[in-house]
């Protein structure tokens, strides 16, 4: 029995580590549900969430990152005001910080489709069809995640990162779209492990300043059209 119901919550503004505990504790409550509806003769559904937040100053590595590629000491880390961590999604290292969207997409992929590189892919079908609205093309660069403006270009930069970890078809984890951030913070890192391409903002492109709730309503809308959700 497929749930095409997904709670959508909206987070504010909060510590990475905090959300990442809220993150765990909802991916561990799916997980159960599914292991317990092994075998079972009236199944569970499981439940799906859709969640949007910001974070304070952080870095955060992936399981496949190199630590070398944070360019900051402890020193550098506190007058910077930024956390570190080193978590358990896909890819190599970011920043998350203020101006910047965040997505945690915890969804059980048995209600929608059981397929992970498809999953990524209609998340940045989603960031690209927002940033369209806005009138900025953006696309996909051949063997990176994450969307990118002028990808077939020396000036190919990103707009947003994507890192995510996947158990029994849960996902956790997502996407980091950058809308207002103070991009010299990517500048401490090599980010996503990527020397020679540079990071970019909506603002940036846009020479303006961009309304974070509009940015949000417009991709909820696109997420929940792909993926046909039913978001409440």
């Amino acid at each position: 029995m497929q749930n095409k119901q997904v709670a959508f919550q909206d987070w504010g503004r909060l510590d990475y580590q905090q959300a990442w505990d809220q993150q765990e504790q909802i991916f561990a409550g799916t997980v159960r549900i599914k292991t317990e509806n092994r075998g079972s003769e009236s199944p569970l559904a499981t439940p799906n969430y859709l969640i949007f937040v910001e974070h304070p100053h952080v870095y955060t590595l992936g399981k496949s990152g190199k630590p070398e590629n944070l360019l900051l000491d402890e020193k550098g880390l506190q007058e910077k005001e930024a956390a570190y961590y080193k978590i358990n999604r896909g890819g190599d290292i970011t920043y998350h910080g203020p101006g910047q969207l965040v997505g945690y997409p915890i969804l059980d992929l048995d209600n929608f489709f059981t397929d992970i590189h498809l999953y990524l892919r209609t998340l940045e079908e989603a960031i690209i069809l927002t940033l369209a609205d806005y009138g900025i093309a953006a696309g996909r660069y051949p063997g990176y995640t994450g969307v990118w403006i002028d990808p077939e270009l020396p000036t190919a930069r990103k707009i947003c990162a994507m890192g995510v970890r996947c158990s029994r078809w849960v996902t956790m984890h997502g996407f980091a779209f950058n809308v207002n951030p103070d991009l010299d913070y990517f500048k401490n890192i090599i980010p996503c492990g990527i020397d020679d391409k540079a990071v970019t903002s909506m603002e940036q492109e846009l020479g303006r300043k961009v309304e974070m709730e509009e940015v949000k309503g417009k991709l909820k809308r696109h997420i929940a059209n792909l993926f046909q959700m039913d978001l409440v």
